[in-house]
């Protein structure tokens, strides 16, 4: 997770440049610009999450690590599960209850990945 952090880290300020670009500077910054420019930021991870999730499984610190994420009896992961499984960690990881679930899961997997019917394996190098 600290790699994804790490991976995201430079998503968001690359995509922060661009909005304060389009936007007229950090001095815009205030009132609706500054969730506008929240909103803008979780529609961006959604989709790099999505795109990679959508596109085999795998984000780029998920093929460093040498995890997928699947959808048990399915070829690929479907577009709504993928995207409840991120509005769902999107909840649950920040609260740490996702990740106190895996230590006491029989499987040791995720809250999120357990209610939206999502998990992640290990893949052979």
């Amino acid at each position: 997770m600290a790699y994804e952090g790490t991976l995201l880290l430079a998503v968001a300020f690359a995509s922060t440049a661009l909005f304060l670009l389009a936007g007229g500077g950090a001095s815009a910054l205030e009132g609706w610009r500054h969730l506008a420019l929240q909103v803008y930021l979780a529609a961006v991870f959604a989709g790099y999450f999505l795109w990679c999730w959508l596109r085999g499984g795998q984000t780029l610190a998920m093929k460093a690590w040498h995890i997928r994420l699947v959808a048990p009896g399915r070829e690929s992961v479907p577009a709504g599960k993928a995207l409840l499984r991120f509005a769902l960690a999107a909840l649950l990881l920040p609260s740490g209850i996702s990740l106190l679930w895996a230590l006491f899961d029989p499987e040791r997997q995720f809250l999120h990945d357990r209610l939206a019917g999502t998990r992640l394996i290990s893949v052979p190098r």
